[in-house]
């Protein structure tokens, strides 16, 4: 039975699907990270760019929630470093989903619900 203070995000795995000019920050096709919750993971010994990380960062907690089927964040999943010369393109994939409860997460009590 579902509790009224539990919810469900997806766990996503953002990776480099292209990099159609110069990489200056070592970057290769199929590096990637994760997001679990409100934590984002690196393979072990793995590195990922910071301006590319920036760039995927605000899209994120919103590709981690259930959204209409018809908006644009269930269709669109690819987001672009912001160096024009480097042209790196990322894509983020949903790979799986925890179900998380409000206090697990929040330092404000949860009032909701029955």
């Amino acid at each position: 039975m579902r509790r009224d203070d539990e919810f469900e995000l997806y766990d996503l795995q953002v990776v480099v699907e292209a990099i159609e000019g110069h990489c200056t920050c070592a970057m290769s096709v199929g590096d990637s990270f994760f997001v679990r919750g409100g934590k984002l993971s690196l393979p072990e010994g793995r590195e990922f760019c910071l301006y590319a990380l920036q760039a995927a960062i605000p899209l994120l907690p919103a590709k981690q929630r259930r959204n209409h089927p018809a908006d644009w964040m269930e269709t669109d999943a690819r987001v672009t470093c912001p160096d024009p010369a480097c042209r790196l393109i990322m894509r983020v994939d949903r790979v799986g989903s925890r179900t998380l409860r409000h206090d697990d997460v929040s330092p404000i009590a949860w009032e909701g619900g029955s």
